[in-house]
């Protein structure tokens, strides 16, 4: 009975750890596989990358956003990169706070050394407020950028002043007043830091036309805007991306649990030559 209960421990105590020790693998990995890179292109490595992963004792996932937290660690890579060492971001986030995104941006763009942002999949609202910083963006040839324009809890600031034109302001309430004021405030402060950041590639007319198209409500928040339409602009987007960075990606995997909706065999296909038929 003793060697009963001893074993029923240690299985807990394992059972307990392996998910600790099993993050602690993965993030050695990264570390590897970051090095790798850096070696390869003679730059600092930074990712920003957003998922769930189920990581906690319990195994519940978080969503992750752009915080605080965030734009204190990228902030400190960038200050222990010396200026003459050029800065590659990878980016993956669906957006976050603005505060964070506009400190991680002045903070790239004031970088001497040249800065390349990496879009594998998407970097929407605050990831794209970031990508805008970069000497050149880097994207998969089906990832997507996103507008920047500011949202209020969970109305976009344009549909909020667009109330004051459809309604005369005797019959809005006094709430709704005070959130307008508020994002008249916030759409006027995104474009004047957009245009600041599109400065750096663009004269002043074309700075204030694409923070205009880009912050104040053109389209729904969510809206994709591909590699060819990023060209369009004029955003300086290539499509080249290393391998490596695909990989990395994949070490940033979401939580277990449950059948997968997606699966297929890990490997990459080309095409066959036609194979003779047997008689």
């Amino acid at each position: 009975m003793d060697i009963f209960f001893q074993l029923f421990w240690l299985f807990f105590i394992l059972s307990a750890l392996s998910p600790y020790l099993t993050q602690q693998m993965l993030l050695a990995a990264r570390t590897r596989r970051i090095t790798d890179l850096e070696r390869k292109r003679k730059s600092r490595v930074i990712t920003l990358i957003h998922r769930q992963e189920g990581f906690s004792f319990l195994g519940i996932p978080f969503a992750r956003y752009i915080d605080i937290d965030d734009s204190e660690q990228v902030l400190r890579a960038i200050r222990m990169t010396d200026q003459s060492v050029p800065i590659d971001l990878i980016l993956h986030t669906p957006g976050g706070l603005v505060l964070a995104a506009e400190q991680i941006a002045e903070a790239l763009l004031k970088h001497p050394a040249k800065v390349t942002v990496f879009v594998p999949h998407y970097a929407m609202s605050g990831g794209t407020l970031i990508a805008l910083a970069a000497d050149e963006i880097v994207m998969d040839p089906n990832a997507v950028l996103g507008p920047v324009d500011p949202q209020l809890g969970q109305y976009p600031a344009a549909s909020i002043l667009r109330v004051l034109e459809q309604k005369p302001i005797a019959e809005i309430d006094d709430q709704t007043l005070i959130m307008a004021d508020v994002a008249r405030k916030a759409l006027f402060q995104v474009k004047r830091t957009v245009a600041g950041l599109l400065r750096k590639h663009f004269d002043e007319q074309k700075s204030q036309e694409l923070a205009e198209l880009l912050s104040q409500g053109t389209w729904t928040h969510d809206y994709p805007i591909s590699v060819e339409e990023a060209r369009s602009m004029g955003l300086r987007v290539s499509t080249e991306m290393p391998l490596e960075v695909y990989e990395l990606m994949g070490m940033y995997p979401q939580p277990r649990g449950g059948k997968p909706s997606v699966q297929y065999v890990p490997l990459p296909y080309g095409r066959e030559e036609p194979r003779p038929k047997h008689r």
